[in-house]
């Protein structure tokens, strides 16, 4: 079968639940080969869960180079790969870095890319892929022409699935090119202990209609009964009542969860954008003319700080 190369995201030392899904969707379309880079200790623990979900080789490169510098040396060891085991296609996780990385790649291997797929299938002519555009009103399928296809995939577009395979690790020399920009302090974002925005199954955000910040209370509380992430739109952002880190939209995060809650939020197509390719999609809103009822499947007209707090009370009581 055709090797198909997925870059394995990590963090403390754990695979991130992205790279398994890229490896789920990866069986779809060849053989999955894992690339874990920079792991240090944990690689051999990375590699190993990398074996459970069908990784048939595990590409393990280390060195100061991937922490201590941006992007580059993950483009180094990826094109290198690619060229030396002839692969079929290279998965990367759709996240802003990971986009700048699949973009280098396929034009160091001179190959198309297609970025925030959210399906793969196999073709005659490769990998066929899904994606979601002009703010989620069509789905088109694209196929590469020319060269190595180089595929970025939405995060919660499959469900991970186990499938052992031999998980054999090859370590790998990386001839490094250096032109890359350096880090020189790193500050860790305080953790909410809610999960990572773009990763989690459910997502509740909070919109102009919450007032003020303490309005996210609310939302907060809801989303913590669900052990949901929070979002947030542009309008709530830009007043200053939620970081910038938590917002949905076109020019913030793109998320995909199996259950996303709108409460306050009109849906303008600027927050339609990154939040249109949700499985189950449930607003609560006082204007029952508001655009976002138009794309929901379940709309409940009301007040937010009425309906939020009964739902949280009624899935507590359950």
């Amino acid at each position: 079968m055709a090797e198909i190369l997925v870059l394995v995201d990590h963090a403390d030392g754990a695979v991130r639940k992205p790279a398994l899904e890229l490896l789920t969707l990866a069986r779809r379309i060849g053989e999955p080969s894992a690339v874990v880079l920079g792991a240090g200790e944990a690689a051999a623990s990375i590699a190993a869960t990398a074996g459970e979900y069908g990784a048939a080789t595990v590409y393990v490169a280390d060195g100061a180079e991937f922490t201590d510098q941006l992007v580059v040396p993950k483009v180094d060891a990826l094109t290198q790969l690619a060229k030396e085991k002839g692969a079929a296609a290279v998965l990367v996780t759709s996240s802003g870095e990971g986009k700048e990385i699949a973009a280098r790649v396929a034009l160091r291997l001179g190959s198309g890319l297609i970025t925030d797929a959210v399906e793969l299938e196999a073709g005659e002519n490769g990998p066929v892929a899904t994606q979601s555009v002009f703010a989620a009103s069509y789905q088109v399928r694209s196929t590469v022409s020319h060269g190595v296809p180089v595929i970025t995939v939405k995060p919660n577009s499959a469900a991970p699935e186990a499938a052992p395979a031999a998980g054999t690790v090859e370590n790998v020399a990386v001839a490094f090119t250096g032109n890359a920009a350096t880090v020189v302090s790193r500050t860790p974002r305080v953790s909410t202990g809610r999960p990572e925005l773009t990763e989690s199954a459910i997502v509740v955000s909070g919109g102009r209609g919450v007032g003020a910040a303490e309005g996210f209370a609310v939302v907060e509380k809801l989303a913590d009964s669900l052990g949901a992430a929070v979002g947030a739109s542009r309008a709530a952002v830009d007043a200053g009542w939620y970081p910038h880190a938590n917002q949905v939209g076109q020019t913030g995060k793109q998320v995909s969860p199996q259950l996303y809650v709108a409460a306050g939020i009109s849906g303008a197509i600027q927050h339609r954008a990154g939040m249109q390719t949700s499985k189950t999609i449930v607003a609560v809103n006082k204007d029952a003319e508001a655009p976002i009822f138009d794309l929901v499947d379940y709309g409940v007209v009301g007040d937010l700080f009425e309906v939020l707090p009964q739902l949280t009370d009624e899935i507590g009581a359950r």
